[in-house]
């Protein structure tokens, strides 16, 4: 598809992966509708994008029922969107007993129940042709020690991307699952840096991830999986999983010790 002149809803605009796409949408010549939380940072990056006209801030908080109905209903939306992106994420890295409820409870609302919910309410509004692209992770294939419940909600959205696209067969429109691995953001915790340096989990900058998504967009790909040896790794664990089980293994003291960082569950970041 041809972004240019198209209109796009970012969710979780303010975030790393979020302000690189948005930079990357609107070089493409696209019209941008931006959600986040923070009106402030919104507008930042809405006066530092090509066009500042073309573009909307939308200031919402996906966990909060009545926010996505606003949203839903805002005058921005209600003239149609052709793309929407549903990007908002949070993670926690710990062991599972050391994370709270809450933080348990955020993953799972805004990873998994937020982008079908807010997808379910724009399907009406979104034009034909159009794409829905779920920003999913590697961690949507792989179950990751530490990362329990991050997997969870990702492995859910996946599955979600792939039952949406079958169920809009023949619509016009298309459902897309876009899985970066491991991305220099804010959304990480030091924790989580300092695990990637010590077993040597390669990181891509966002920008590289957004410019993988806008070719993902334009060529509408349904499926991609970024970096080697992760793409491979996803693979493997759906055929083979006992092989991914003796490989984490090995490494499963190492992970431990970062996880149960006592500083990690209180450096906790999201992108929404």
């Amino acid at each position: 598809m041809k972004l240019a002149g198209k209109v796009v809803l970012l969710t979780g605009a303010s975030g790393g992966i979020g302000e690189a796409l948005a930079k990357a949408l609107a070089n493409q010549g696209a019209s941008l509708l931006l959600q986040g939380r923070q009106l402030a940072r919104l507008e930042q990056l809405r006066a530092a994008l090509p066009y500042p006209d073309r573009h909307h801030c939308l200031p919402a908080d996906l966990a909060s029922a009545r926010d996505r109905e606003q949203l839903g209903q805002s005058q921005e939306v209600t003239r149609g969107i052709d793309i929407l992106i549903n990007n908002a994420g949070s993670n926690v890295f710990a062991w599972l007993e050391d994370q709270l409820p809450s933080q348990i409870h955020e993953q799972l609302v805004i990873n998994v129940e937020a982008p079908i919910l807010l997808t379910r309410a724009l399907l009406p509004r979104m034009r034909k042709p159009g794409l829905i692209m779920n920003i999913g992770s590697s961690f949507g294939a792989i179950g990751y020690p530490g990362y329990s419940v991050y997997c969870a909600s990702k492995f859910a959205l996946r599955g979600f991307s792939e039952a949406l696209h079958r169920e809009l067969h023949g619509s016009g429109i298309q459902v897309l699952h876009f899985a970066p691995r491991a991305t220099r953001t804010r959304l990480n915790s030091e924790a989580a840096y300092a695990l990637n340096a010590e077993i040597g989990t390669q990181t891509d900058s966002a920008d590289f991830v957004a410019a993988q998504a806008v070719d993902a967009l334009i060529r509408e790909t349904r499926r991609r999986w970024l970096g080697w040896p992760e793409a491979f790794f996803a693979r493997l664990n759906g055929l083979f999983p006992g092989l991914v089980d003796r490989a984490l293994a090995k490494q499963h003291s190492i992970i431990a010790r970062h996880a149960r960082n006592s500083s990690n569950v209180a450096a906790h970041h999201q992108e929404i």
